[in-house]
């Protein structure tokens, strides 16, 4: 239980920090926030957990292919918010989307047959 809640720690700081930093400095904040640090960490932890070069391997390949359909979100949360829609429902729109090409890259990954 004690590696749990060190897992949610270090995770939950990496994020307060990367809003932080963007409440002061739009660009730094972006640039923390667009680390793949949650995707360091997950390799972190699922190495430490497993020891199973596989599996690791395999996570990270699919990690690849969920990266792709996340990409348009911040296209879409910009050009909405500038636009003059409200911050609310441009979010929304934006995971929405990302939801929507997420079922996409399965159904196509699962076709070429891609193990996502």
């Amino acid at each position: 239980m004690t590696y749990l809640l060190i897992k949610a720690a270090v995770s939950g700081i990496l994020i307060a920090l990367a809003s932080e930093v963007a409440r002061r400095y739009a660009g730094l904040g972006a640039l923390i926030a667009s680390l793949p640090l949650v995707s360091v960490m997950g390799m972190i932890w699922l190495w430490r957990d497993t020891k199973d070069a596989a599996r690791l391997a395999d996570h990270a390949a699919a990690t690849l292919w969920y990266v792709c359909p996340s990409l348009p979100m911040f296209v879409l949360i910009p050009v909405m918010l500038r636009a003059g829609f409200g911050f609310y429902p441009t979010l929304a729109s934006g995971c929405a989307l990302t939801f929507v090409l997420y079922l996409l890259t399965m159904w196509i990954g699962h076709r070429m047959g891609l193990a996502l």
